[in-house]
């Protein structure tokens, strides 16, 4: 059953400090059930075990490796279908094992879960592709086995080949998709919060009665986009709602992340080009009334790191040899729906290059957009950097230049943390845990291990401070908890209302 003693969540929204005022650097693994996750071409790489991902085995050993150096939360991305965008084929996509094949991420989070007390888990799913009642089912039966270390990365889907996977032509358009997915969370909502009574679970063996049906509420959702007439059918987890992220900073991504979202991913090769879209989904947050600091901010970063600088470099030169750059184009050609193959090398990419409909708005606008560090985009830069690290930025040295350079990250971009990226696996989840993680902790911007005699926490509180298992109450899903539901009216269209 959840935890309804629930203390008020930390001031501001800030997560914990380290009793020295330092706020504390959030950290999460970032993984992909693939071969080529954002670094395609090592699975060449003697070193390398991407390509033992379907054997249950590499995650189990991943997962104890970042529960030893205290890592946030293990986050897994996933995808749908294959990138077709570059030289209009697939072909590239599965030959250089750019993100193929893939498995599927919510199978192996058990197995994690039962030899790990604190590490969370985020994995990426869809809005698009199937019903709320059964993402719901899947995420409160996650819940209960991780005892409360579930997240959610919330994406609306945008690969035509993947909607042709599921039988239909087109993709839904760009907002559309972000109206249906607002619509989607509020389902979800009834049925995590406002479905079970917190006491409703009531086992009564002289009766006979294990649950008291009176107390679990029939949710009738008749909207635009679904509609629902059912009871949850799994019982209240330890957060009810999952810790929630959301991956997109476009007008409507934005919107819908100051509405939604606990946490926001996001990704761009300059601190100077993340902050605008940081700070505006700040001020959204707080126009709706919630605490624009409790949205925490993770940006995707990829650090390459040995004990001098110099030996850094020679880790990046010996990685270059196995980089596929064929296999990073693919990648950003359909993300930015710009055809790479097609563009000569030094030409400025613009924009108006992405000539197909259904892309990331967000790393379009990334891959188009100048700053200090890349004053103007081209296909030989881009091939430069899509190859290690993809999204993000590189950082290649010391633990001490490492460290510096997050540090500038969470100044200059006000991030709250990173989603470290991997060019081989699990070597750099090794050197951030073995190397970054102690020199991190010796600035007093990273916490020791939790105590082995305290109890575990949840994800949610992980962030928000202990007590804090579930939404906050200023968080809009708040509004559906089960004591201060309302049923919504049906909708109509304007057709309808006008008759």
């Amino acid at each position: 059953m959840s935890n309804t003693n629930q203390q008020p969540p930390a001031p501001n929204g800030a997560h914990h400090e380290l009793g020295n005022g330092k706020k504390h650097i959030l950290i999460n693994a970032f993984d992909m059930s693939t071969v080529g996750h954002l670094s395609p071409g090592q699975w060449k790489n003697p070193v390398d075990k991407s390509a033992t991902k379907r054997r249950l085995d590499y995650w189990i050993e991943l997962a104890k490796l970042l529960e030893r150096g205290g890592v946030n939360a293990l986050f897994l991305a996933d995808t749908y279908g294959g990138y077709d965008t570059y030289e209009g084929s697939v072909d590239n996509c599965i030959r250089r094992a750019a993100q193929w094949p893939i498995t599927d991420p919510t199978i192996p989070i058990s197995a994690m879960a039962a030899v790990t007390k604190n590490l969370s888990f985020a994995i990426t799913a869809s809005t698009s592709f199937e019903p709320p009642y059964l993402l719901a089912k899947r995420f409160s039966t996650l819940d209960h086995f991780t005892q409360g270390r579930i997240g959610w990365n919330i994406v609306t889907s945008w690969k035509k080949s993947a909607f042709k996977a599921i039988g239909l032509d087109n993709p839904i358009e760009h907002d559309e998709r972000y109206r249906q997915a607002d619509e989607y969370l509020r389902v979800l909502y009834k049925l995590w919060e406002s479905s079970w009574s917190p006491t409703a679970l009531s086992p009564d063996p002289a009766n006979d009665s294990y649950v008291d049906p009176a107390q679990v509420r029939t949710i009738n959702h008749k909207g635009k986009y679904f509609s629902l007439d059912a009871k949850h059918i799994v019982d209240p987890s330890p957060q009810r709602t999952p810790f929630l992220f959301q991956a997109g900073t476009s007008s409507a991504g934005s919107d819908f992340a100051a509405t939604h979202a606990e946490a926001i991913f996001v990704s761009g090769h300059s601190p100077s080009v993340l902050r605008p879209k940081i700070d505006a989904i700040r001020a959204l947050a707080a126009q709706k009334g919630r605490d624009p600091r409790s949205i925490k901010v993770f940006a995707t970063f990829t650090p390459i790191v040995a004990d001098t600088d110099e030996l850094a470099q020679e880790k990046l030169k010996e990685l270059k040899k196995y980089a596929s750059t064929i296999g990073g184009l693919v990648l950003v050609s359909g993300w930015t729906g710009i055809d790479l193959s097609k563009l000569p090398l030094d030409k400025e990419i613009s924009k108006e290059d992405s000539v197909e409909a259904h892309k990331v708005t967000s790393i379009l606008d990334n891959f188009t957009t100048a700053s200090t560090e890349h004053p103007r985009w081209t296909p030989r830069l881009v091939a430069e950097h899509a190859a290690i690290g993809g999204l993000g930025p590189v950082s290649v040295g010391s633990p001490q230049t490492v460290a510096d350079e997050l540090e500038r990250w969470v100044k200059e971009a006000d991030v709250d943390g990173f989603n470290i990226g991997y060019v081989t696996t699990p070597g750099t989840f090794e050197e951030v845990v073995d190397l970054l993680i102690p020199e991190l902790r010796r600035r007093g911007v990273y916490p020791e291990l939790p105590d082995p005699s305290e109890e575990p926490v949840t994800a949610r509180e992980k962030i928000y401070g202990k007590g804090q298992n579930g939404l906050r109450d200023d968080h809009e899903g708040s509004r559906y908890k089960y004591h201060l539901y309302q049923e919504d009216p049906p909708y109509k269209s304007e057709e309808e209302g006008q008759a």
